[in-house]
């Protein structure tokens, strides 16, 4: 089967790994390759820290698809002789100040609501694990479960397994003849051939696609080099500095992935005000940071959908859209680049995924009725 794959994120990319594996022709059509959201993310793996109330529907695929990140990883580095940056590393979960215990409380709370094994820690349990942590940190959760892959390190081998499967240039419509789906034009005029079109272009619209409920969520990301250039912590950690969210994600290569700000203004560009707040609220709780070296500050916008839950499916034969990840794009890549590839393949998804993962629940049941224009 010849299958296109619009967008070159991490989940395209994992699609179309998955479509070739298994036999399929596929071409992978983006002008800037795993160069969007993919390239900023931390790639924390953390079903049990990342959960959040109201989401009873994603966290089963956010459990599953972290069970299954191991053999994926195994069989991308079975395939193409490379292994991504993999570390099963624990995460903790810590709070700054006495009052940001309730946020572990409402977290532990919620976790053994959903059968979670949790472990609290006090905070000198956690500076024993983490010493880097600040003195007077009021407490903690570790979670040994919740791991970290490095996004770049994972696109940049499947983008050369890929390379011959790659068409970098801008695809603007889907294309129909007797009202089958045939293809796509690119921006340059061209037209590429496939029996069926799968869209992973994140925020990305083509004309004779539908239009999608998507907002544009931008993260601002620091990356540090420790002094002396010697890991700062070994653990990824997780903050919560008066009710703020903070991460810091430590890398092999020494080097550290603070983040991220969550922002829906509208401004593509790094702002101040979010880098400052990111910086003060990591040297809180990890004092060392205050000595790093800066590497790289940027930002990139994340698909949202209205109820942040992802959307894949086969909105029509040979058209499966797979897009709206939020935060949870690279956590739910392994589910995803399966689910999406059944389904451009013809299969179908179990039941209870089909309702949670559908664009119809947005729609009432019908797709919108114009396109969207072509960007």
């Amino acid at each position: 089967m010849h299958i296109l794959v619009v967008g070159a994120g991490i989940i395209g990319l994992a699609t179309a790994f998955e479509l070739k594996t298994a036999g399929h022709a596929v071409r992978v059509i983006d002008p800037d390759p795993a160069g969007g959201a993919s390239h900023a993310a931390a790639g924390m793996l953390a079903p049990a820290a990342e959960t959040v109330w109201g989401q009873h529907t994603l966290h089963p695929l956010m459990v599953q698809a972290a069970a299954d990140y191991p053999q994926f990883i195994d069989r991308i580095e079975a395939i193409t002789t490379e292994r991504p940056d993999y570390r099963d590393n624990a995460t903790l979960v810590v709070a700054a100040e006495a009052a940001d215990r309730q946020a572990l409380n409402e977290l532990e709370s919620l976790q053994q609501s959903l059968g979670l094994r949790t472990e609290r820690l006090l905070g000198s349990q956690a500076r024993a694990a983490e010493p880097a942590l600040a003195a007077n940190i009021a407490g903690a959760m570790r979670f040994a479960d919740d791991h970290q892959v490095d996004p770049r390190s994972l696109t940049a081998i499947l983008l050369r397994y890929l390379d011959a499967e790659l068409i970098r240039e801008q695809a603007i419509e889907v294309l129909r003849e007797a009202g089958t789906i045939s293809g796509v034009r690119l921006a340059s005029g061209r037209v590429v051939e496939g029996q069926c079109v799968v869209l992973a272009t994140g925020l990305g619209a083509l004309a004779g696609a539908p239009a999608l409920p998507l907002r544009p969520v931008y993260g601002d990301i620091v990356r540090l080099r420790p002094h002396g250039g010697r890991p700062l912590i070994e653990h990824t950690v997780r903050g919560i500095v008066n009710r703020r969210p903070v991460y810091l994600v430590p890398r092999r290569d020494g080097s550290l992935v603070l983040g991220a700000s969550s922002r829906e203004d509208g401004r593509a560009a790094v702002n101040v005000g979010a880098l400052h707040t990111l910086l003060d609220d990591a040297r809180r709780l990890v004092p060392g940071v205050a000595d790093a070296s800066l590497l790289e500050v940027i930002a990139r916008a994340r698909p949202g959908t209205e109820d942040d839950v992802p959307i894949i499916e086969r909105v029509e034969q040979g058209l499966v859209v797979s897009t709206g990840y939020f935060r949870h794009g690279i956590l739910l890549t392994p589910f995803a680049a399966k689910a999406t590839a059944t389904l451009a393949t013809g299969g179908q998804l179990p039941a209870a995924q089909q309702t949670t993962l559908s664009l119809s629940r947005f729609t009432g049941g019908h797709l919108p009725a114009q396109p969207v224009e072509a960007t």
